[in-house]
């Protein structure tokens, strides 16, 4: 099976919606243009984008590979692409069990007064969501690609 990493269409809206839902990650502002979907055989089977913030910030963003296909470079594939189409400063916000897979693309984890003005002020906001939400002690870490 050959995946296709292409840009989204407007077509792509629904599946993009049910594929970042359905990895319980954050479905806010899922502007379909900003995303690359990967395609199997015409079904879209992971997706992500770059998301650009007020402070001039920009967030790697709503990486999610469908269950049955990860663990087989989707979604590593879907990041090497949106770095290469967004060259300089990149951010993301993780779990702290995910800082490992995000050094490999060159992402470290940042200390409050590294972090852009957007992140300083969601990293508290995540952090509240994440103990609310969550049954077990969640960290959430802000990185970046500098």
């Amino acid at each position: 099976m050959s995946t296709l990493i292409r840009p989204a269409t407007a077509e792509d809206q629904q599946r993009i919606r049910e594929i970042v839902r359905a990895a319980r990650i954050n479905p806010a502002d899922l502007d379909w243009p900003r995303f690359l979907v990967a395609e199997d055989d015409g079904r879209i089977v992971g997706v992500g984008q770059v998301k650009p913030h007020r402070d001039g910030s920009r967030e790697l963003a709503s990486i999610a590979v469908v269950p049955e296909r990860q663990g087989q470079g989707i979604g590593t594939a879907i990041i090497h692409e949106l770095i290469a189409r967004n060259p300089g400063k990149l951010y993301l916000m993780c779990v702290s069990h995910m800082e490992g897979y995000y050094q490999r693309f060159g992402f470290r984890r940042l200390r409050r007064e590294e972090m852009p003005r957007y992140f300083r002020r969601m990293y508290w906001i995540a952090q509240i969501v994440a103990r609310l939400t969550t049954r077990r002690r969640i960290q959430v870490l802000i990185m970046g690609r500098l």
